[in-house]
C-alpha cells in the first residue's frame, strides 16, 4: 500500500483553498491518538499552511500534540460524555461555531466519529464508507482500500481524494510526537544518571523494559525474569531500565534501575535517550515508537499487522509460540549491534530473526 495515492477516478479535493481542518478521533486511548500523528504530518505535506484541529477524547491528546506548530485547537471531549452532558455539549457548541474547509474522519466503523463529522460543519467531508454511500461525507473511500496498518489508514485516506504533491512520497510518515531538543536533552540526563551507580561499568547499550499491558496482552512475571535472564546471557554489559507504569508499581520486581513519570512526553524523552525498547503490545510500545527509538512489540493476541511498530529499525515479535528465552534470542539476534552476535545454539543452529512486520 506504500504507493496508495489520489483516486483516479473520483473528484480530488483542492489543493488551494484548504486552510481549516478538522480532523475527528473522539478516543481517550494513548495508542490511537499516538496512531494519527503520521496523518497530520501528511496534513501538513498536503496543505502546506493550514491549521489543523483535533477532537479527542480524554487529556492525552494535548499532549501527543503539543509540539505540531500547525495543530491549533486539541478539542479534548469529556470521557464518558454522557456522564458531563453540560461541559460536552457545551465543548460540541464551541466546535461547531467554526466553519471548516475540510473534516476528516479517520475511523472505520466509529458511529460517535461519523455523527461527529455529520454535526461539525465544513465544506468538504472526508472519511471510509463499506458502501461509498455515506449522506455525510462529499468524499468518501471504499473501507476495502484501507491499509492493515492503523497508523497509515488515515494518511491513506488523506491521499486518495487529494490532487497529487509536488513531493509526494510513496512512503509513510512515521509516528512521531516531535520531542523538543530540550526534551530529548533532559531524558539524557535522566538515564545517565539512572545507570551511574550501577556496578557493570559503562554499558555496551541501554535497553528500556515495559513490562505491561492489559488482559491477555500482559506477560506474567516469570516469563519476563526468563526473558531478561536470557537477554543479559547475550550481553552482560546491556543495561537494564525498566518504564514503571501509571499504576506506579514495578512489574520487574524492583530488580532494575526504574524511571516512571505521569507525563508521557517525559517519559518519551527518556526512551528516546535509550538505544532499544522492548514492549508489551500497547500505547507505550507505540509512545516509543513515536519517540523516534528502535522498539520491539511483542504480540501473543493482537494482530501485529495491523498495530505493529514500525520505521526507526522497529518491528514486532510474534511470541506464540516461542519460550521466553527464545524470544530473548531472536530479540539479541536481531539486534547484533547491541547484543553482539548471537551465541550458538545446539546442534549448530542460529536463532531465526524475528518476524518483522511493516519494518
Amino acid at each position: 500500500m506504500g504507493a496508495f495515492t489520489a483516486d483516479p477516478c473520483g473528484e480530488s479535493l483542492p489543493r488551494e483553498g484548504i486552510h481549516r481542518i478538522l480532523v475527528c478521533r473522539p478516543n481517550h486511548r494513548l495508542g490511537n491518538m499516538l496512531l494519527m500523528t503520521p496523518l497530520i504530518a501528511e496534513l501538513e505535506r498536503l496543505y502546506k499552511g493550514a491549521e489543523i484541529d483535533v477532537v479527542a477524547e480524554g487529556p492525552l491528546a494535548a499532549d501527543v500534540f503539543a509540539t505540531y506548530f500547525s495543530v491549533k485547537h486539541i478539542y479534548c471531549l469529556p470521557r464518558r460524555g454522557f456522564k458531563h452532558p453540560l461541559s460536552f455539549l457545551s465543548l460540541i457548541f464551541r466546535i461547531r461555531r467554526t466553519r471548516y474547509d475540510l473534516i476528516i474522519d479517520p475511523c472505520l466503523r466509529s458511529g460517535f466519529s461519523r455523527t461527529l463529522a455529520r454535526v461539525f460543519r465544513a465544506r468538504y467531508k472526508l472519511g471510509f464508507d463499506a458502501q461509498q454511500s455515506s449522506t455525510t461525507l462529499t468524499h468518501v473511500v471504499p473501507e476495502s482500500m484501507a491499509p492493515h496498518h492503523m497508523a497509515q489508514r488515515p494518511v491513506a485516506l488523506a491521499r486518495w481524494h487529494a490532487s497529487p504533491a509536488p513531493d509526494a512520497s510513496p512512503g509513510f510518515p512515521a509516528m512521531d510526537i516531535r520531542l523538543s531538543e530540550d526534551e530529548r536533552t533532559c531524558g539524557k540526563t535522566v538515564v545517565r544518571e539512572l545507570l551511574a551507580e550501577q556496578p557493570q561499568g559503562k554499558a555496551r547499550c541501554t535497553v528500556g523494559i515495559f513490562a505491561d499491558a492489559t488482559g491477555d496482552k500482559c506477560y506474567p512475571a516469570p516469563w519476563w525474569s526468563e526473558f531478561l535472564a536470557t537477554l543479559r546471557e547475550s550481553s552482560p554489559r546491556c543495561a537494564i531500565v525498566e518504564i514503571v507504569p501509571m499504576h506506579g508499581r514495578s512489574m520487574l520486581g524492583s530488580r532494575w534501575p526504574s524511571y516512571y513519570s505521569s507525563s508521557i512526553r517525559r517519559m518519551g524523552a527518556v526512551m528516546a535517550a535509550m538505544d532499544l525498547v522492548i514492549s508489551a503490545d500497547c500505547g507505550v510500545m507505540h509512545l516509543a515508537v513515536a519517540s523516534q527509538v528502535p522498539t520491539m512489540g511483542l504480540f501473543c493476541v493482537t494482530d501485529a499487522k495491523v498495530y505493529g511498530p514500525y520505521g526507526t529499525r522497529s518491528g514486532s515479535l510474534l511470541t506464540h509460540d516461542l519460550s521466553a528465552p527464545e524470544a530473548a534470542r531472536r530479540v539479541a539476534a536481531a539486534f547484533p549491534d547491541l547484543f553482539g552476535a548471537p551465541a550458538p545454539q545446539p546442534g549448530g543452529v542460529v536463532p531465526a530473526p524475528m518476524r518483522l512486520v511493516g519494518r
